[in-house]
């Protein structure tokens, strides 16, 4: 394998980082490498908003559940998808953009370049040497982090990325097996199929946290993600989209 799949198959999400911060020229090759990504119909539908200020690095770390990790680490970079530009590229060329910016087509647009933008970016880190956490926190008060970072309407921060010289490296966690997530010609459907690797991975992962825990934690996979899915989290979303001028048609 090349280098590239290695750093691929080598990630693991950083949660202890060195003080030490990085270069500016490692920023901009971060983000380089993040808008060589491939983009809908060329219409780069995101922005990314590096905080270095120490302030608001420890009040994003409040906003995203006392996370340390936001506040101490080699940079912090938010990734947001971006109809903002187009607005005014709507005004700059008078034309009537809204009814396209407010489609649920285009607000999937800007997710997914904002997202495929993030992940060359972590790879790119990640091929420096450096680590990463995505930081979901991020949603957990939006109208907060958009009073912070002034965003405007049609702008909507989507995850946090830290990014820093790892202090600690992590384990890396078993994912489903092959079999389970890759699908020939068609969506396979058989229940039993399912179940059974299912279960199999269950008992990959409970080994896995009894060896990382020596013993204090054996759960299952499929029992940790359906505990997480029957609480309802940042229900709110619907309502900040909308407000922002986005997905409301």
């Amino acid at each position: 394998m090349n280098d590239v799949i290695n750093t691929i198959l080598n990630h693991r999400s950083i949660r202890h980082f060195e003080d030490k911060q990085l270069t500016d020229e490692q920023i901009q090759t971060i983000v380089s490498c993040a808008q060589a990504a491939a983009t809908s119909s060329f219409i780069q539908a995101y922005s990314i908003i590096g905080v270095k200020d120490i302030e608001k690095k420890r009040r994003l770390a409040e906003l995203t559940g006392n996370q340390e990790y936001v506040e101490k680490n080699g940079h912090f970079f938010v990734f947001c998808a971006d109809l903002y530009r187009h607005t005014i590229i709507g005004e700059k060329e008078n034309l009537d953009l809204n009814p396209s910016l407010e489609s649920t087509e285009k607000f999937m647009v800007a997710l997914i370049d904002t997202t495929l933008a993030a992940q060359n970016a972590a790879i790119a880190a990640e091929s420096m040497g450096l680590g990463i956490c995505y930081i979901g926190g991020i949603r957990n008060d939006l109208h907060s982090v958009k009073d912070l970072l002034n965003i405007p309407d049609r702008v909507i921060p989507l995850f946090g990325l830290a990014v820093g010289y790892p202090a600690k490296m992590t384990d890396k966690k078993p994912r489903l097996p092959f079999e389970h997530v890759y699908h020939e010609n068609q969506y396979n459907q058989d229940t039993g199929q399912f179940t059974r690797q299912l279960d199999e991975y269950d008992q990959l992962i409970s080994n896995y946290y009894e060896a990382r825990t020596n013993g204090q934690r054996q759960d299952r996979w499929t029992e940790q993600i359906a505990h997480m899915l029957s609480k309802q989290t940042r229900m709110y979303m619907k309502e900040f989209i909308q407000k922002n001028k986005l997905d409301i048609r």
